[in-house]
């Protein structure tokens, strides 16, 4: 506890634009030293100093004390389109509860991170057949199958240890990810058409897989046609996931009905047309020259007049599994978990069932 303390005292202290010196002045300490220590966890903060913290620093006592917050720890990376600093801040709080929750939770109930993470040698300066490269490759190694979209966020989660989370995000949020010391998430915006969804959640991975390597922007524009190095690489890799070429060979050549064909195939792999086309660009399959005939227009949507939406279950299984065990064998009551997850007892009970697991005991 002293460790995590220390740690949100340093976030406390930053976002207030304070330097040590100048909380230590506020605590009444000798130096800054002591400040340090607290904030690396060499030195616990005793009670009357956890007062103080809360009404030097005007934050609550449950900022320092509550376990499933996420303050100094998380860093995000949102894919968003039009939305406030202030917005943006504001979810990321609300979706740190989650990740703190399961980061809690998981390894009371048996379910600890998974020991060694995936990672991708890929660089800013990798060029972009090095990143679709990847992208095939890991499809095939994960067995992703005729249509990747549908097994991409399973695989995810139960052969990588990555929580992927579907939510009702703030609008112009399409997904986020998500990096601890010790495990990731990626959060999607389950109201987006399905093609928009498996996008995001294909770039996602991208960003936890070279994490290391390239940080992603704590921001970055929701966009195929991003300017961004790091984002463009992101997308070659999703593309190619997504659609390799294996995948591709199935549909023969491209030589007629283009138009009609691509918004066909690209239902088939849930996928949208225009990322469809630009795969076949990119694999040599179809002519850049014969791709710049076909309007984006008549490709949006797939084709169709109106997007197809079917939100997928809120959370995931594997997340709400870890609730239901720490509810059951009562590391969490039932009610903080239906605060916890922005629901109410009775739909939590509907959520358990939509997902194929026992309702809470307690229920």
């Amino acid at each position: 506890m002293s460790s995590t303390i220390g740690i949100r005292l340093k976030a406390l202290r930053e976002e207030r634009k304070l330097s040590q010196d100048e909380v230590a002045r506020m605590f009444g300490f000798k130096d800054r030293q002591t400040v340090s220590a607290i904030e690396t966890g060499e030195r616990r903060l005793s009670a009357d100093e956890l007062v103080l913290a809360v009404e030097k620093l005007g934050a609550s006592l449950e900022y320092f004390t509550e376990p499933f917050i996420l303050a100094g720890e998380g860093k995000f990376s949102w894919r968003q389109s039009n939305v406030s600093g202030a917005e943006l801040s504001s979810y990321e709080r609300v979706a740190g509860r989650w990740i703190a929750a399961l980061r809690v939770l998981a390894p009371q109930v048996g379910k600890p991170a998974p020991v060694l993470r995936q990672s991708l040698k890929l660089t800013s300066k990798s060029r972009f057949e090095d990143a679709m490269e990847a992208g095939e490759r890991f499809a095939a190694d994960f067995e992703l199958g005729d249509v990747p979209a549908e097994r991409l966020a399973d695989v995810m989660e139960r052969k990588l240890g990555i929580l992927v989370l579907m939510v009702d995000a703030t609008k112009g949020i399409s997904g986020a990810a998500c990096r601890l010391p010790d495990f990731d998430t990626v959060l999607i915006n389950r109201n987006e058409v399905a093609s928009r969804r498996h996008f995001d959640l294909a770039h996602e991975l991208f960003h936890i897989l070279t994490w290391d390597t390239m940080p992603p922007a704590r921001v970055e524009d929701a966009s195929e046609q991003s300017n961004n190095r790091v984002e463009q690489l992101a997308n070659a890799f999703a593309s190619a996931v997504l659609m390799p070429i294996a995948v591709l060979d199935r549909f023969g050549s491209w030589d007629r009905d283009i138009g009609a064909r691509l918004n066909k195939a690209a239902d088939k792999l849930s996928v949208t047309a225009t990322a469809l086309k630009w795969r076949l660009v990119a694999t040599g399959k179809l002519d850049a020259a014969e791709a710049k005939k076909i309007s984006d227009a008549s490709l949006r949507n797939n084709g169709s007049k109106i997007a197809k939406v079917k939100a997928p279950l809120l959370y995931s299984k594997p997340f709400l599994e870890v609730i239901v065990l720490a509810i059951d064998e009562g590391r969490l009551s039932l009610r903080k978990a239906a605060n916890l997850l922005d629901t109410s007892i009775e739909k939590l009970s509907e959520l358990c069932t939509a997902y194929g697991l026992d309702a809470p005991a307690e229920l």
